[in-house]
């Protein structure tokens, strides 16, 4: 084999040498007519029929479509080879498209069908159809010229298995947030597991161990907008096990909707002593919320029937306890009936319930006052979780303050400069961000292995206190034996949680007058309120009640159990 005819081990090895021409080829080129004229294929000449698609006149007509698409192939394969050399095969298909036929003076196709009309046909059908198949993302609306609505951040608490879950799918398809079809398919799949009255619930519940054992875990999370507001929907798990989850996701809330199920036996389950009705309750207090609407949930169940006797009832046992929680009866408490599974009185009104005159619960929530909020004071954002995603990435409530891209801002209590690169709200990018919004917002300057949940955003000029030890006034709530100096418990406050010991007990504060004992006590026991030096195990960020109200509330936890809660007072300097 010739040498030459053979392609090399690599091309360095190769000297750039001029190809030599030998004798006969250069004679055959010379004869070549360069001048020639470009050849023209002919479209008005007879079809070309292969052997293989020739049919009868009974059999389908489809075939006339491939015969076609096959023409097209053929005439724009021609058309390259033949020709210009440079012309892609692209530019000849968006050619044949766009350049008016020469044999039809007005450019449409022929009146008897031609082949050339019928390729453009086929060609425009084919992308009509590849277009249909895409599928459109659901996108929620963004007007830039409409107000912003006002933002109301909604936590679903209450006992195991109540239907907070299955009431946040229900409202998330009522407003058109979830689709028919995604609910379909995930009755499908609930039907498969035996699992059919679960199927709303993993509309909320996206995790497989929790669709799974039918147990919320982690707080979910949702939105849903009504006429006059946004809503953000918190999914709090009902189990005792993750009440430190709870308390997290009722530290972000505005509102709170405890969910009881109307059920006998369900009801004073979740009500009796070490039921999480109570609890829940409890904590949603202490964690700030101000508002509580009572959703009496599973009305339909064949035990109640829609019976004014079993809601009055639950509602005799609520309001007492509540009331001692610290509700106002009159003012922060709502009671509504309703049925999540079927979705009644969820947003239109019950026909066989004619005792309840009341709204529905969601034009209830749209119907609510205006909450306060001032954007004047000083940025405070506590974060809830942190991940990478081309940066790092940070979940939190806005308490205070307002932000906006390209701000510079200080974490605390480490006191990292950061820059805010965006901003989304709910899901959305934005620009800015006013108290109350659910923030991820996407950092410069911090690495994610530096941030913990806890942490505090501020403003440079206006820092918030961090540290160890402070004073604060305890209400003991559940706790079997005394609690002396040098007792250990899980401190939670805001969205920090950390261990923490009772250094010293100061004083015992009378319930009714709040007079100070003069002496200090040896011990406090179960429903005694006293005043106690608390110092935690690393440094975290709080502030004095009377000043922040959200960062100066707390709740003591141990042995899976809420011992007490309580606000802070004073901050005490750390001695060096």
């Amino acid at each position: 084999m010739d040498p030459r005819d053979s392609a090399p081990d690599s091309w360095e090895q190769e000297d750039d040498v001029e190809a030599t021409v030998e004798g006969p080829l250069e004679s055959a080129l010379s004869e070549l007519n360069v001048n020639a004229k470009q050849f023209v294929p002919n479209i008005n000449a007879a079809e070309f029929v292969p052997a293989f698609l020739v049919t009868k006149p009974s059999e389908n007509h489809d075939h006339d479509a491939k015969l076609a698409l096959f023409q097209s192939v053929f005439v724009c394969i021609a058309t390259v080879e033949n020709g210009d050399a440079e012309m892609t095969t692209e530019e000849a298909w968006d050619q044949k498209l766009a350049e008016p036929n020469e044999a039809e003076p007005g450019g449409g196709p022929e009146p008897d069908g031609g082949p050339a009309g019928v390729e453009v046909t086929v060609m425009t059908t084919e992308m009509v159809e590849e277009e249909e198949d895409v599928p459109t993302m659901k996108v929620a609306p963004s007007q830039p010229d409409a107000p912003k609505k006002e933002h109301v951040n909604v936590v679903f608490i209450g006992h195991v298995d109540a239907g907070k879950s299955t009431i946040g799918g229900q409202i998330m398809y009522l407003t058109g947030m979830v689709e028919k079809r995604t609910l379909e398919k995930y009755e499908r799949e609930a039907k498969e597991k035996n699992r059919e009255t679960w199927y709303l619930s993993w509309a909320l519940d996206t995790n497989q161990e929790e669709r799974d054992k039918g147990k919320t875990v982690e707080v979910g999370r949702a939105y849903f907008e009504t006429e006059k507001k946004h809503f953000t929907i918190l999914d709090a798990p009902g189990h005792k096990s993750f009440v430190p989850n709870m308390i997290g996701g009722a530290s972000q809330a505005d509102l709170a909707v405890l969910v009881i199920s109307a059920r006998k036996g369900e009801f004073e389950t979740g009500f009796e002593k070490g039921g999480q009705t109570r609890e829940h309750a409890m904590l949603a207090k202490t964690a700030g919320v101000k508002h509580l609407i009572v959703l009496v949930n599973k009305m339909d169940d064949p035990t109640v029937n829609w019976s004014l006797e079993r809601y009055e009832e639950c509602k005799e046992k609520l309001v007492p306890f509540l009331k001692k929680v610290g509700f106002n009866p009159k003012k922060d408490i709502y009671f509504m009936p309703c049925s999540g599974l079927t979705g009644a009185n969820l947003k239109e009104p019950v026909e066989t319930c004619t005792w309840y005159t009341g709204l529905p619960f969601i034009p209830h929530l749209d119907s609510l006052p205006i909450f306060s909020r001032s954007s004047d004071g000083p940025v405070r954002l506590p974060i809830v979780d942190k991940y990478k995603d081309m940066g790092t990435v940070i979940l939190g409530k806005l308490e205070s303050g307002s932000i906006c891209k390209a701000q510079q801002l200080v974490m605390m209590p480490n006191r990292h400069v950061v820059e805010v690169l965006s901003l989304l709200s709910d899901d959305v990018e934005t620009d800015d961000a006013v108290p109350g919004e659910n923030l991820k917002l996407r950092l410069k300057g911090i690495e994610e292995e530096e941030i913990l949940p806890g942490f505090i955003l501020c403003n440079a000029d206006n820092l918030c206190h961090s540290g160890r030890t402070f004073d604060a006034q305890i209400v003991i709530i559940e706790h079997k034996s005394i609690i002396c100096p040098g007792y250990n418990a899980v401190l939670h406050i805001h969205t920090c949680i950390e261990e923490v010991q009772i250094t010293a007990l100061i004083c015992l504060v009378d319930k009714k007058s709040g007079e100070k004992s003069k002496t200090r006590p040896r011990f406090v026991k179960q429903d005694q309120v006293c005043i106690a030096r608390l110092r935690t195990a690393g440094t975290i960020c709080l502030e004095t009640f009377k000043e922040f109200p959200q960062m100066g509330r707390f709740t003591l936890r141990d042995e899976g159990k809420t011992i007490a809660i309580g606000k802070v007072l004073k901050l005490v300097a750390e001695r060096d």
